[in-house]
């Protein structure tokens, strides 16, 4: 058995394998119990749960659209993280409607329930955002150094350019009537604490710490439960960075960075959303009075709030890093975790940074909203049934149904048995995916909305288009006078590079959909991706090795009629006839398919070359060829002469 043969073969064992685990696993779950063999329906096709929720405030200030939008956004990081898919949260100013399909729990329902908090607390470790073998000794992080804060001025004074992960904040007073010593901004690395300062062993503190009582910045909030839920957290799944449980205010406690891969341990709550008093954004002006190109935060404290934080930021100046930050908590998760350098009064601050326009606008909202103390109440609660329902599902399996169908009476007529291989290639992918939404709504609870029928709809013609792809390759290849075995090898060489870029294309309109969009043009975005990644599986696993068998078969290797190989099918004769027999010199010559030189023509070539030899003989040139041909005697006498 020949190399190529082995190659193939094992490529169709390794699909069989991979198709047999697929429904294996799938079937383990419906045995089960765990699920069933059909994916679960999106809202608009099985229905699900609707709550109607209505914002109040407690001191009566007026909820804008913008306070609602936010409402929305950390609503839906919540129900995307706790893998509920295709649900749809909008507004109908005042109220946030929330529509989640099928029956979800009483825990989702609650994280959409529950009201998002501004908190303040003391950063005490600050570490990378992935799980730990160890738990974490209370030193300085290795990460960038983060936010700053400079001495009082009336002007904010540039701040070192960041990286875009980690931004460089620095935060300023209102300028006061006595003049303030200009701003220093630390460059050099962080220096080490001080061993002797913190206890060599962190999961045990020096003394048990007292609400009210114990420094908010002590080490000894650092018990051997927040160290061991600090060593297990990993913040980069997206469940821990939104709605998660904001522990309890008068102890410790342990989140992840929303924009920043990082994790900290914190002291306890010193400050809340009701002790600001508002925040907005704009551009940000050096000492010079002149635009840097960055933007700023502005952050207004009430008078309360103003002296606590002024406490706060008086009583970390003077710890070493990271313990000289606070960290600024919104929903669960860290906004910001800014340095201190100084007490800062007067009741407002700026946050500085390499901030883009949005950014700057993002945060500003996210802190506005954090001030408001905004709860939700439920007005309605109710099983909404589906709103397209199944005969819209109906309606669209037969439109995929027809496109197949269409798809196959064209593969059968234009590559006969040839197309066949296309029947086989298009139920397999269609095997494949089942099997994968499947298992994906039973693991993560994905579900199938009807914009993800659409999607798999239009897998039908990019899986197609691969195949003619590689068919029309091999055809060209067996024209140009090559026999069946080298045709599918050169065929293959030139098509794949044409199959994967056009899979790129989609697979990058795919993701850039799902990252972008919200709603059913996500659930289209994801099966597109899905789909087109199994075409690739099948194009290389399936499609060229069982072509690379058939070709060594009599019936194809022969040029069978029905074969789609048929050399008067393909407009010319083959120098290779099959079982040792080679067409004569003379005859591929005669079937126009060389130039003058005896190198093979193009198809562009061989058609003008058709073109040309069709055309009618000039009259002249036809009676001086009669001429000749009919006098051999005058022929010879101007020989003669």
């Amino acid at each position: 058995m020949s190399t190529v043969k082995k190659s193939a073969r094992k490529s169709l064992i390794w699909l069989g394998a991979l198709t047999a685990v697929l429904y294996t696993v799938l079937a383990i779950g419906v045995g089960t119990g765990s699920t069933t063999w059909a994916p679960g329906l999106g809202l608009d096709l099985a229905g699900g749960r609707q709550l109607i929720l209505t914002p109040e405030v407690d001191n009566g200030v007026e909820i804008t659209q913008t306070d609602l939008d936010q409402a929305v956004e950390i609503m839906r990081n919540r129900v995307d993280a706790s893998g509920v898919a295709e649900a749809e949260i909008s507004t109908q100013y005042p109220n946030i409607v929330v529509s989640l399909p099928g029956n979800p729990d009483q825990a989702t329902i609650d994280l959409v329930r529950q009201s998002a908090q501004l908190q303040f607390r003391a950063v005490l470790v600050e570490g990378s955002a992935t799980p730990t073998a160890t738990e974490p000794v209370a030193s300085p992080s290795a990460e960038a150094s983060p936010a700053e804060v400079v001495a009082p001025s009336a002007s904010a004074a540039p701040s070192p350019s960041p990286s875009a992960s980690q931004a460089s904040l620095s935060l300023f007073q209102e300028a006061t009537d006595e003049p303030a010593p200009s701003p220093s901004l630390i460059s050099a690395p962080v220096p080490s604490v001080d061993a002797s300062a913190v206890p060599t062993d962190t999961t045990v503190p020096v003394t048990e710490p007292v609400p009210g009582e114990t420094d908010p910045s002590s080490f000894d909030w650092i018990t051997p439960e927040i160290s061991a839920e600090y060593a297990q957290l990993n913040c980069l799944d997206p469940v821990n960075i939104s709605g998660r449980d904001l522990g309890e205010a008068d102890y410790g406690h342990v989140a992840c960075g929303s924009t920043t891969p990082a994790k900290y341990i914190m002291g306890p709550v010193e400050m809340t959303g009701t002790d600001l008093s508002g925040a907005s954004s704009g551009p940000h002006y050096t000492t010079a009075g002149t635009l840097d190109g960055t933007y700023q935060v502005n952050m207004e404290f009430t008078a309360e709030g103003g002296a606590k934080f002024a406490e706060i930021t008086g009583r970390i100046a003077q710890l070493e890093a990271p313990r000289n930050q606070f960290a600024i908590m919104l929903d669960g998760a860290v906004l910001s975790a800014p340095r201190v350098q100084q007490s800062i009064t007067g009741g407002s601050a700026q946050i500085t940074g390499n901030f883009t326009q949005e950014e700057a606008a993002q945060l500003a909202n996210q802190l506005k909203f954090g001030a408001l103390p905004l709860t939700f109440t439920v007005q309605s609660d109710e099983q909404i049934s589906a709103t397209l329902g199944a005969e819209q599902l109906q309606s669209g399996l037969i439109a995929g149904a027809i496109g197949l169908v269409l798809v196959v009476i064209y593969s059968l007529f234009q590559y006969r048995a040839l197309g066949l291989v296309t029947i086989g290639s298009l139920i397999i992918a269609g095997l494949i995916s089942f099997a994968v939404i499947s298992l994906l709504s039973w693991g993560i609870g994905y579900r199938l909305s009807l914009a993800g029928v659409a999607g798999l709809i239009v897998a039908i013609g990019i899986t197609a288009d691969s195949f003619i792809v590689y068919f029309e390759r091999v055809r060209d290849e067996l024209r140009e006078g090559r026999s069946l075995h080298s045709a599918i090898d050169h065929a293959w060489k030139r098509a794949r590079r044409t199959i994967l870029a056009s899979d790129a294309v989609s697979l990058l309109a795919a993701v850039v959909l799902y990252t972008f969009a919200v709603g059913g043009v996500r659930g289209f975005a994801f099966t597109l991706g899905l789909t087109t990644l199994v075409d690739i599986l099948v194009v290389f696993l399936f499609t060229h090795p069982i072509l690379v068998l058939l070709g060594r078969t009599k019936f194809f290797g022969d040029g069978h009629p029905m074969s789609g190989f048929d050399p008067k099918q393909l407009g010319r004769d083959t120098m290779y006839k099959g079982r040792g027999r080679v067409a004569s010199p003379s005859a591929k010559s005669v079937s126009g398919s060389t130039g003058a030189d005896g190198s093979p023509l193009t198809l562009a070539e061989r058609k003008a070359a058709a073109a040309k030899a069709a055309q009618p003989a000039p009259a002249d040139s036809a009676d001086d060829g009669a001429s000749d041909a009919t006098d051999p005697a005058s022929a010879s006498a101007e020989g003669e002469k």
